[in-house]
C-alpha cells in the first residue's frame, strides 16, 4: 500500500549500527528512504548497515559522534542532509543497558544511563526538530522500552527502567507542543528481543524466563520492529502522535 511507503524521503537514525537501530535503518531503506546512519565513532557495525542500504539502491552515509553531544548531532544532521536531502524522518534507538543493585549503584553508573538513553533522545530530538519545524514536517520516533512502564522481573535496573519512562513522558510532551507545526512524535516500546543488549552476559540465565512470562512464548526478533517503525513514519499514520506503540508480544497483559 502506498500509505506506508518512504519513497523520496530522507531519515536520520541513531544506533543505527546495530541491534533495533540497524535493522529498523535498513527497514526504512526498504520502504523507500534514504538514510543516515549515526552511531559512535568506530562501530565495527555500522558498514553493515550501510553495505545493506547501498544493495537496495538508496542513498546512505555513515556518521559519527555520540548522541550527548549537541554539537556532534547538529554537525551530522548537517552532513547528513547534503548526503541524502532534508530530513523528513527520524528514528532515535541509540541507547544501553546494564544492571546493578540500586543500593550499590555508583552515581556515574546512573548518570551514564540518563544522559545516553533520555538526555541523548532529548538532545537528538532538539536537533532533528530544528531542521524539520522550519519545513512543517517530520516524523520522530523514538525507541523506549516496556520496562518505562513496567519493572522486569529479576533484573536489577532501576536507572534503565527510569531512563525509559522518562523517553516515553519525554515523546508526549514533544509532540504535544510540536503538534500545531507539522512534526509528530511517536514512541516504540519493545518487549524482550533478541538484540545483543539483551542477550548481555548478566541476563543471559533469565532469556527462558523472558520468554516464558511473554504470552507469545518468545522474544521478538529485530525484523518485528520494522512494521512499526515504517507505520509511524509513514503516511498510513498521519492521525497518530504522541504514541507509545507497546510491541511486547502481549507482555504487558500479564
Amino acid at each position: 500500500m502506498e500509505i506506508f511507503r518512504l519513497d523520496g524521503q530522507a531519515a536520520f537514525v541513531t544506533g543505527a549500527g546495530s541491534g533495533i537501530g540497524q535493522r529498523i535503518a535498513i527497514g526504512l531503506a526498504e520502504a523507500g528512504a534514504d538514510v543516515a546512519c549515526f552511531d559512535l565513532p568506530g562501530s565495527a557495525t555500522i558498514d553493515h548497515t550501510v553495505n545493506a542500504i547501498e544493495k537496495l539502491g538508496r542513498k546512505v552515509i555513515a556518521l559519527a559522534g555520540s548522541v550527548t553531544q549537541a554539537d556532534d548531532l547538529a554537525r551530522s544532521i548537517r552532513e547528513a542532509e547534503k548526503a541524502v536531502g532534508p530530513l523528513s524522518i527520524a528514528i532515535n534507538a541509540a541507547g544501553i543497558a546494564n544492571a546493578a543493585p540500586a543500593e550499590d549503584m555508583p552515581l556515574e553508573q546512573w548518570q551514564r544511563m540518563l544522559d545516553i538513553n533520555l538526555t541523548g533522545i532529548f538532545l537528538s530530538c532538539q536537533a532533528e526538530a530544528r531542521v524539520m519545524l522550519p519545513r512543517g514536517r517530520g516524523a520522530i520516533v523514538n525507541i523506549a522500552s516496556m520496562s518505562g512502564s513496567i519493572v522486569n522481573r529479576g533484573i536489577q535496573q532501576i536507572h534503565y527502567n527510569t531512563s525509559k519512562a522518562g523517553v516515553v513522558h519525554l515523546t508526549k510532551s514533544l509532540a504535544m507542543e510540536w503538534v500545531d507545526r507539522g512534526i509528530r512524535v511517536n514512541a516504540i516500546s519493545p518487549g524482550y528481543t533478541s538484540t545483543p543488549m539483551n542477550l548481555r552476559a548478566e541476563v543471559a540465565e533469565q532469556v527462558k524466563r523472558f520468554e516464558a512470562e511473554t504470552p507469545m512464548g518468545r522474544m521478538a526478533t529485530v525484523d518485528e520492529m520494522v512494521g512499526p517503525a515504517v507505520f509511524l513514519a509513514s503516511r498510513a499514520s498521519s492521525f497518530v502522535t504522541g504514541v507509545d506503540l507497546l510491541v511486547d508480544g502481549g507482555f504487558e497483559c500479564w
